[in-house]
């Protein structure tokens, strides 16, 4: 049996022909469905301006889930600081943890995405394989997505008018002190945030390459969660980052490090492929700036003309995207553990239909207890 624990995040997907209110209750309810089956974690990402995603707000969304569940740890992947404050962000988990003290993690990432930093010696930039074989595609440019007017538009809407968004260290820097309630500026004013100041929250901090986000989680001796569904590419040298620049501290003596993976199983390989045609599709609406799409069925997704400027969009996501029977997938999951040293795996699986995304997640948390 392995050790490793199993977690979730959600997009709260708007499948085609739904609506935003059905995907928050499949959410919810698969929430639920995520405690019974084991798995240790829930998280809610955060996105904006997407027709077919509905988590537009994490502290929102777990505040519903955290009613209707009562063991799973329940979080953010991520609250995006690039239009927040610390000060914002210490309150709203701080009620959380108020009312469901002791489940709640606080993971932290950067809105505003800036392309993955340079490669680290000694770690490959071009498409190949791990040395254990985990595919490691060739890096993708989101230099197109961050030119996009969408995305300008985002950025415009998040923030105040005139706005900067705070340095991203600095403020990890006062999001932790306003939780120890060490908080003080240059002048010696103290700030104390009731409630959440003493909260008993996980922070954590989820990163794409081996950059600045990799370098704060590991000298501020946090939990780090590398994004293997984002950017496949970059996920060595993400943990690698982490781990050369962490820092030991009170609660993680030693670096702690889960990653995600986009999954789709069912009971055979052929219905699992039928029921992931829709993904390509789904990722090619982000990539290409005109933000996600409502999960097409597969049938809808087989109409779609592939041109090569498409494939070029998506193919690094779909390459590595775990799709197969129930022992398939979890030897793919294995592989990627292995590769990344994982201490958690995150998983985000996403389908048409809500029953068959409920039943992915039952059959590899039966899969992974018999390992």
């Amino acid at each position: 049996m392995t050790e490793t624990p199993l977690a979730v995040l959600d997009l709260v997907p708007i499948s085609s022909g739904s609506s935003a209110a059905e995907a928050l209750r499949n959410s919810i309810d698969l929430a639920k469905a995520a405690e019974r089956f084991g798995y240790a974690r829930y998280w809610f990402a955060e996105h904006h301006l997407n027709p077919g995603v509905a988590g537009t707000s994490p502290a929102m969304l777990l505040a519903l889930t955290a009613s209707a569940t009562s063991s799973i740890r329940i979080g953010s992947g991520a609250v995006q600081l690039g239009h927040r404050t610390a000060l914002s962000t210490v309150e709203e988990f701080g009620l959380l943890d108020a009312l469901h003290p002791g489940r709640l993690d606080l993971g932290l990432g950067r809105s505003g995405a800036r392309p993955p930093a340079p490669v680290p010696a000694g770690v490959a930039a071009g498409a190949g394989h791990a040395p254990n074989g985990l595919r490691i595609p060739a890096r993708f440019s989101f230099e197109g997505l961050l030119r996009s007017p969408r995305f300008a538009l985002q950025k415009t809407l998040l923030l105040q008018p005139h706005a900067q968004a705070q340095d991203y260290g600095e403020q990890i820097d006062d999001i932790l002190a306003l939780l120890r309630g060490s908080y003080r500026t240059a002048e010696g004013v103290e700030a104390h945030v009731i409630p959440g100041e003493g909260a008993d929250v996980q922070v954590w901090i989820l990163g794409s390459s081996g950059g600045l986000s990799a370098t704060v989680a590991g000298r501020n001796g946090l939990r780090f969660a590398a994004n293997y569904h984002v950017s496949p590419a970059t996920v060595l040298e993400a943990a690698a980052g982490y781990r050369a620049a962490f820092v030991p501290s009170e609660g993680v003596p030693r670096p702690y490090v889960s990653v995600s993976a986009d999954v789709v199983v069912a009971d055979d390989e052929t219905t699992a492929r039928r029921l992931a045609t829709g993904y390509g599709l789904w990722v090619r609406s982000i990539r290409s700036g005109e933000g996600a799409i409502a999960f097409p069925t597969p049938e809808q997704a087989e109409r779609h003309r592939w041109s090569e400027e498409d494939r070029a969009l998506v193919d690094d996501r779909v390459e590595t995207q775990f799709v197969g029977s129930p022992g398939q997938v979890a030897d793919q999951l294995e592989q990627l553990r292995e590769a990344t040293e994982a201490d958690e795996l995150i998983i985000t699986t996403i389908t048409h239909d809500h029953a068959d995304r409920v039943r992915s997640y039952q059959l590899l948390a039966e899969e992974w207890r018999r390992r």
